[in-house]
Order: structure tokens, then sequence, then C-alpha cells
């Protein structure tokens, strides 16, 4: 049997048709353009849920892709299994001229695609890669001696002076979409074939709301008021793009832009320190000696720690898989500085629950709350749960919605008392971090 000759574009996170990289890349160069996307066994096996929302997402993203696709006379191969055997396996299925993917700055992402480049490579295949999911990469924003910016604030000030029009203008995929590779529709596999169980869930929507974004400022730390876009899912998986995002705030809300900065920030630290991934970037700050309660963790982790804002951000997580920005702050400060529990842990703890999980940000987020991290808080700052609800949350909406029994006998007493609790970490960091 003759082997059909394609190129192969390769979807991650860029589960989009439109103004997509690697995408657009591959259709221009005139070979036609297989897709594919691989449900990676070696992420999925560590999953324990096998109701994850984010696999259903996916599987409800690929489902909507392919629909697209079949339009256009083509469709997507999916495959399950060990992406460097999968590769093995397409080779012997087509004549595969070239692959085209976009960039993922992950360590696992990483350690697979090199091995993935050098199957090709004995094969005589290009493997090419582009930027794609944020809007500065690697060595693009330096400082002037071209070393790497650990500090966001002057970071974010050359990243808007090196910032020009042609950075989010979108990629004319449309121009030469009629390249992609035709065939018959491949076999859609069902999550249960996957290992993974259907489940109802309502998912946020991909749209870019003008009111929100215009009155982000004024709204994002009041997690009572519906004030944040909820796309954090839709920019983790591509399918939003971010030059799309990024053109429509440039012009609506300055915060708004800088929580889209912050995003390349924490792709560039991981990409040129990707220690950082189960080490403190400040390595002094492994030196600490979390007293990592068991007990402790799990009401932190339930939402039974009688700090109500603390309860509310961790029920909110359990049910919906998100969690409010400024609430996140807290409640990561509160598992570290409150208890002394190893900031792993709570990242760990997110990275399951999280809808909108990414490492780079989970992580920047973990060790900016512990002090562990660049240009982090100081490590004697201690958010006070109690004054932060006062103050983000004065009429209890948002804890009233999460822990309704609040006020009442049924909600138990704090865990640890703010001010001994405070004394301490603090003398538990000195003793650590002294010259």
């Amino acid at each position: 049997m003759i082997k059909q000759t394609v190129a192969i574009f390769w979807y991650r996170r860029d589960l989009r048709l439109d103004d997509n990289a690697g995408l657009y890349y591959a259709l221009k160069g005139g070979t036609p353009v297989l897709p594919i996307f691989i449900f990676d066994t070696n992420i999925l096996d560590e999953l324990n849920d096998k109701t994850d929302k984010r696999v259903l997402f996916i599987h409800d993203q690929l489902s909507e892709l392919n629909e697209k696709l079949k339009e256009k006379g083509s469709s997507i191969l999916i495959k399950v299994g060990n992406p460097i055997d999968i590769w093995k396996e397409l080779l012997h299925e087509f004549n595969v001229r070239s692959v085209y993917t976009n960039h993922d700055f992950e360590p696992y992402a990483r350690k697979r695609d090199e091995s993935v480049k050098a199957i090709l490579a004995n094969n005589q295949i290009a493997f090419n890669t582009y930027k794609d999911h944020v809007i500065f990469e690697k060595d693009e924003i330096t400082k002037d001696d071209g070393l790497t910016y650990t500090v966001f604030t002057p970071f974010s000030k050359r990243w808007r002076a090196a910032l020009t029009p042609f950075h989010y203008k979108p990629y004319p995929v449309a121009k030469y979409i009629s390249n992609l590779f035709k065939t018959q529709p491949f076999t859609f596999p069902t999550l249960d074939s996957i290992g993974f169980k259907e489940s109802k869930f309502t998912f946020p929507e991909k749209k870019i709301k003008a009111g929100i974004i215009k009155s982000y400022t004024d709204n994002r730390d009041f997690p009572a008021i519906d004030g944040t876009s909820k796309l954090g899912i839709h920019l983790r998986f591509g399918t939003l793009s971010i030059r799309q995002l990024l053109a429509y705030a440039l012009e609506r809300n300055h915060t708004y832009v800088n929580e889209l900065i912050w995003r390349d920030f924490y792709q560039i630290i991981l990409w040129h320190f990707p220690k950082v991934a189960t080490q403190a970037f400040r390595a002094e700050y492994d030196l600490i000696e979390w007293e990592n309660n068991e007990a402790y963790f799990a009401a932190w982790c339930e939402g039974k720690t009688g700090y109500p804002l603390v309860d509310a951000g961790m029920r909110e997580l359990n049910e919906t898989g998100y969690m409010h920005n400024r609430v996140r702050m807290v409640v990561a400060s509160f598992l570290t500085k409150h208890l002394l529990i190893d900031w792993r842990w709570g990242e760990a703890y997110f990275a399951e629950k999280l809808l909108d999980f990414d490492l780079a940000a989970n992580n920047g987020g973990w060790q900016w709350a512990s002090g562990s991290g660049t240009d982090s808080a100081p490590y004697f700052r201690v958010f006070n749960p109690t004054l932060q609800a006062e103050r983000f949350d004065k009429n209890q909406e948002y804890i009233k919605k999460w822990v309704p029994e609040f006020g009442t006998t049924e909600y138990p007493a704090p865990i640890v008392d703010h001010n001994q609790a405070r004394i301490k970490v603090l003398e538990v960091y000195k003793k650590a971090l002294k010259p």
C-alpha cells in the first residue's frame, strides 16, 4: 500500500484553527497538512480523578475542532499513548515530509520534544516549532546586558516598550486552509476509550466581555463581583489566541494587559530556570523547616480552617475548578505562612484542581506567596485573612455563598491564631534565611 505524503501539524496547547502560528506555517508549506492530537498517557496516568474536567474540556474542544475540519474535507487524527511510540507509528503510516507544532516550555514537554525531534531527525524529517501561546518568550525581553529579568516591574516596562502591532497581528490561517489533508473522517475516540468518564459540567465561555475588561481595574479584587474574564482555561489550552485577547485589551484596560505580561514573565522564568518546577527560585528558601502538619493540610484542602475567606476560596476551587485571583493569594499565604506547610503541597493541590492550571503561572504564584520566588512578597509580609475579608468582601457575599454555615455553631474555630502564627513563621523563616 502506498503511504500518503503529508506534513503533520501536532496540536498541543493550541486547540483552534484561527490565528495559530504553527498551523499557519504548516499550511503555507504546501504539502497537505494532517492535524493530529496525542492524548499523552505519561500525563493522563498521573491524573487520579478519572472525571478530570480538563480532559473533558480537551475532548470537547477536539470534537468541535474536528467538526470544523470536516467542513473543510479534512479531519484530526487522534492517538492515545506514549508520544515516542505514537510518532514511530505515524512514520510507518504516512510518508511524513515535515512536522510543525508550537512551543511548550514545561520541563516534561521540552524533554518529550527533544526525543521526538531526534526520531524525526533520524528519518531526515524537519521538526519546526513556533511561538504561539505568549507574546514574548525566551530571550526576546532581556536587560541591557542580555540577562534575564527576574523582577516584574522593569520586565513589564521593557515588554511594553518592545511591543509593536506586529506582535499581536493574527496569523491568516484561512488564506492557506485549502492545503489541509483531504480525508474521510478519522474515528473519534470516546472519553471512555481514553480511560476517563463523561460528566456534566459547564465551562467558562470563550467570550471576551467588553464590560469586564473595561472595569477590570476597579473590580478585579472583589470576589463577590463577576469582575474577572475567566478566560484562563481558554488561554491554557489555546482555544483563544493570546494575540486576539491582547489586541482587545490594549484598547481598553492597562491593568488587564499587565496580567497578560505576568503570563509571559512566568513562562520566561520557567524557560530559563526550569529548576523552579521542583525547587525554590531562591535556593535559601529550601532550607525552611516546614512543619507539614497533615491535619492542617486536610482542613485547608476541605475549606475548614476557621478563616472564612480561606475556606470560601478552597470550596470554590473544589466545586468549580476556579478560584478568584485575590483569594488565591490569600489561601497560598495562609498555607505557607500560617500553617508552615511547604508551598509545593499547595502548588500540587492547585495543579490537581484548577481548570486553568498552567505550570509556569501556578508555580510563579505559589513561590511569590511563600517568598521563595522571583520578585516575591518579602517573607515578613503575612496576609491577615480576616482583614483581607473585611477589605475585599466586607458584606460577606462571597463568604456566605461558599461557607453558608459561617456565623453558626457549625462553623469551626480557627485552627491557628493569626498573631501567634505570624510570630512563629517569622522565627522559622529568619532561622533558615540568616546570613
